[in-house]
């Protein structure tokens, strides 16, 4: 008897919590590392160039980024065919895990002017990160029907940025800033960071199912040669998925928009706001609450109106948003005018952050929720690999083409960039037709490859 996808069963809450756990703990490698305190600490403080407006920290630190996402690029897919194949998903996430807290941990030992190895370990440690994050997506799809995966993911995605909001929070309190006059106390953000990913995906690994049926490997054959004929089944497959193929091309631009803000925008607002330090702790906090509330609401209205119109809805806030961000000086000028006040620019650029934390969790939710929807249970590790394959080499993208605008132009100026590729990425979903996808992944659940 075939199974249709609307008769997945939705898997037991705590089995859904465990999954969303994940999203819970490497929240902490996400904020701590590569947004709020270690980019700001390698350019200012390891590399620290001050004389030239930290242009070159900035470029170095898009290189190791992009270097990091390419080597996922060049990985996911792989990995996820042979992960459906062989049903060995928690493996491959648990490796990913032990690999990211390890690399972690060491950038303890990362001083000032120990550039290279500060490079190598941020490349090393956001791999095994960033492939964990498209490991733990591939289970979405066997946690319930396609009519519950955006309130799923939306789950996931605010209770990420809850962990992100008590794991950061704990640092900026206790470790202090990141300057050079503080390195000794905040150089421990990396062991913290290590271990709160440790401890905090336990429940992961304990309660999450391993999906699927592992099945025995052709005589001659191993899993790497199965993986890859499985990926280039999948590749001539191409126009059965037509609708997957294209959204993910959006996914590539808006998600190069998304991972420069991650990435730059604590040190947009160190460097061209010239925020005070308690400022810094209320944008780090109110981009937090704001992105899990955006996360869970829009997670629960998108299985109500669709993904595809939540996904674009999103966009067209990030749109807004970084338009407020390049703008916030005149902005700011102009409401003082206008309403006879004298708003300081780094506090109109708290409000902008609203903005920007309510459009963070929920273009993501919704991102991984469509993928989600386009994916045939027995693809979804392969499908959730071209998923983070977009989603990295958008990271490589646009970090490294961030970081050479800004050596030329500076930040400000660059921000419009990040601008452009949101309305890219609306444009092409337009493209997408989403009732369409779902048929094409239903007809494919009982397929065996």
């Amino acid at each position: 008897m075939k199974r249709h996808r609307d008769d997945i069963p939705r898997a037991s809450k705590k089995e859904i919590f465990g999954w969303a756990m994940f999203d819970f703990a490497n929240q902490a490698y996400t904020l701590l590392i590569i947004t709020v305190i270690f980019p700001v600490l390698f350019t200012t403080v390891i590399v620290g160039d001050s004389g030239d407006d930290y242009r070159l920290g900035n470029l170095l630190w898009s290189i190791a980024l992009g270097v990091s996402y390419f080597m996922v690029v060049l990985s996911g897919p792989v990995f996820g065919a042979i992960m459906d194949y062989s049903a060995m998903k928690k493996r491959f996430l648990f490796f990913s895990y032990i690999a990211t807290i390890f690399a972690t941990s060491l950038l303890y030992f990362v001083e000032p002017g120990m550039i290279v190895v500060g490079v190598i370990l941020i490349i090393l440690s956001n791999f095994a990160y960033a492939t964990g994050e498209s490991f733990i997506a591939a289970f979405l799809p066997s946690l319930g029907p396609p009519n519950d995966l955006g309130k799923i993911s939306g789950f996931g995605w605010a209770l990420g940025y809850i962990g992100g909001l008590v794991s950061a929070g704990f640092v900026i309190v206790y470790l202090g800033d990141a300057t050079a006059e503080n390195f000794d106390r905040i150089r421990w953000v990396g062991p913290f960071a290590a271990l709160f990913f440790m401890l905090a995906a336990i429940p992961t690994f304990i309660w999450l199912k391993e999906p699927g049926k592992r099945r025995e490997l052709p005589e001659g054959e191993t899993f790497i040669s199965v993986g890859f004929a499985r990926l280039g089944r999948t590749i001539n497959e191409v126009k059965q998925f037509w609708d997957l193929a294209v959204f993910l091309i959006s996914v590539f631009f808006a998600m190069a928009g998304i991972y420069i803000v991650i990435s730059f925008a604590f040190i947009y607002g160190d460097q061209v706001v010239q925020w005070d330090e308690e400022v810094r702790v209320l944008m780090f906090v109110v981009v937090q609450i704001t992105a899990a509330a955006g996360a869970f609401s829009f997670g629960m209205i998108q299985d109500k109106i669709g993904s595809k119109l939540t996904y674009n809805l999103t966009l067209l806030l990030w749109f807004f948003a970084v338009l407020g961000i390049w703008g916030v000086t005149d902005i700011t000028d102009w409401f003082n005018a206008v309403f006879d006040t004298s708003i300081d620019a780094q506090y109109m650029f708290l409000y902008i952050g609203v903005l920007a934390g309510l459009s963070l969790g929920s273009s993501q939710s919704a991102s991984r929720a469509l993928v989600g929807l386009f994916s045939p249970e027995h693809k979804s590790a392969e499908f959730f690999g071209f998923w983070g394959l977009s989603n990295k080499l958008a990271g490589v993208f646009g970090i490294i083409g961030l970081g050479l605008l800004q050596a030329q132009f500076g930040l400000q100026m660059s921000v419009l960039f990040c601008a452009a590729l949101f309305l890219v990425g609306i444009v092409v979903s337009l493209f997408v037709n989403e009732a369409r996808g779902r048929q094409v992944a239903d007809s494919h659940e009982n397929e065996e490859v």
